[in-house]
């Protein structure tokens, strides 16, 4: 990512004539547009640029202040890559390759760091996307303000020699007819070697599309979370509680690095100082729900379990290891940025409330709608349905289903004439009763005592409502949105 004019944007650069930034080195750093229309190009001379443009205005580049101007920006463009790599003030890149697994493409992942961009009021930036920093930069020059490069050595091919930066080797090229950065790549690279040595080797290597990779911040080693008890810690509830949260705090921690784990050691402490620890692996990096899992698992075995750890637990480790930015291909319509911040949101909620006021749904088999719903807490496996949700359930309550489902019954007033629901009393007054349907019947657990009963969809002036019939009174037992 490239600002062409980021030296120029300071109070004493004027934006409606020629302008220039030039380093310690008089050479250009920064041109504005109106510079660049008559050729002045960084990289160029002071004394060539005011040859083609007398007029230029030139200023002296202020690293220092220009970085300091420039954080924002390097902050904004870590929202979305956490590691990326500085060169100079207005110039970054990044390795992208995990970025692009996890937005699910290079123009989702543009499309992100625009936006971050344009949150951060920066505008007159330039993106090249390619495989090496060289080509990345170059295609940044010639974007409008994106371009993504497929092949970097056929993007390359068309480019002038001097393109590489050292003047003297490409006039060197030049005068033995080798214009082109593709017509360098077709020449033995020893050849090459030989006759211009190391910096022959470097501009065969970059002419050919082969690159470095950004070396961007490196990743601390010891990423652990740990915590400790004053009082062992022997209840499960708490303990899943807890693993959670540090699953959490590990997986935040390591988000901030742009990086996942795919292998972590969960290590505890008892009382009486007898140290256990298990190793967990996964395919696919592990994420909050998954890691929590694992720890929780391993909690599980440990405390309640043959050969559990005897007092309780003192001290509960997660150390992350086989660290990867990698990331994965996402699914067609998966948003796994919608989906990470809704986690979090969940975490936090669960952590106020409690584990049991955070809850799922999963279909199971039933007849009437409260049967046919389990329900289990957030973060935890689904269980498996009690009653199958494929079976026939003859009497079942025909589609839709109710919007609203009371967690038990409620006695609801209904006048029958003749059999037929006639009005229903809401409060203190009656309302009609406009169409109805039924009965469907229900056989009860005869076994068990239960008697059979009657269900209704009653429709009114007010709402629709599903209602059951048992010796002779009405229940209210879903409503219809």
């Amino acid at each position: 990512m490239w600002y062409p004019d980021w030296q120029l944007r300071r109070p004493d650069a004027p934006q409606d004539e020629p302008c220039q930034a030039v380093g310690d080195d008089n050479r250009v750093v920064a041109r504005n547009d109106l510079a660049a229309a008559v050729g002045v190009q960084p990289g160029m001379r002071r004394r060539e640029a005011e040859a083609l443009c007398p007029t230029i205005v030139t200023v002296q580049s202020d690293p220092g202040a220009e970085a300091a101007a420039f954080e924002p920006v390097a902050t904004a463009i870590e929202e979305v890559i956490p590691r990326i790599e500085v060169t100079v003030p207005g110039l970054v890149f990044a390795p992208v390759a995990g970025a692009i697994g996890y937005y699910g493409g290079e123009i989702p992942l543009v499309e992100r760091i625009v936006k971050e961009l344009n949150a951060a009021e920066a505008s007159g930036y330039r993106i090249g996307l390619a495989s090496g920093p060289f080509a990345a930069r170059r295609a940044a020059e010639r974007a409008a303000p994106v371009l993504v490069v497929e092949d970097d050595a056929a993007f390359l091919a068309s480019l002038d020699v001097a393109t590489l930066g050292h003047e003297d080797i490409a006039a060197t090229f030049k005068w033995l007819g080798i214009t082109t950065l593709g017509a360098l790549a077709q020449l033995p690279r020893d050849a090459v070697v030989s006759r211009f040595g190391r910096i022959g080797a470097e501009a065969h290597r970059l002419a050919s599309g082969r690159d470095r990779v950004p070396r961007a911040r490196a990743i601390p080693q010891d990423r652990a979370v740990e915590e400790r008890f004053e009082v062992p810690l022997d209840n499960l509830e708490q303990a899943f509680f807890i693993a959670r949260s540090m699953a959490h705090r590990l997986i935040v921690s390591l988000a901030s690095d742009g990086v996942s784990p795919y292998l972590v050691v969960v290590e505890a402490e008892s009382a009486t100082g007898r140290v256990r620890a298990r190793t967990w692996r996964s395919n696919d990096p592990f994420d909050e729900a998954t890691l929590a899992d694992r720890v929780r698992w391993q909690l599980r075995a440990w405390l309640a379990g043959e050969g559990s750890i005897g007092g309780g637990v003192v001290r509960l480790r997660i150390a992350p290891d086989d660290l990867s930015d990698e990331g994965r291909q996402l699914s067609l319509h998966e948003d796994a940025v919608s989906q990470a911040e809704a986690d979090r949101a969940l975490a936090q909620a669960q952590s106020i409330v409690g584990v049991d006021r955070v809850l799922l749904a999963r279909p199971q088999g039933g007849r009437d709608p409260a049967e046919r719903v389990s329900w289990y807490r957030w973060g935890e496996t689904a269980p498996h349905p009690s009653r199958d949700p494929d079976a026939p359930w003859p009497g079942a309550i025909p589609a839709p289903t109710p919007a609203l489902v009371p967690p038990q019954s409620t006695p609801l007033t209904v006048e029958w004439d003749g059999g037929m629901p006639s009005r229903v009393r809401l409060r203190t007054q009656w309302v009609p009763v406009l169409s109805w349907a039924g009965p469907w019947r229900k056989m009860g657990r005869w076994w068990e005592g239960e008697e059979a009963s009657d269900r209704y969809q009653l429709v009114t002036s007010a709402g629709a409502f599903l209602v059951e019939v048992r010796d002779g009174i009405t229940c209210l037992i879903g409503i219809y949105d």
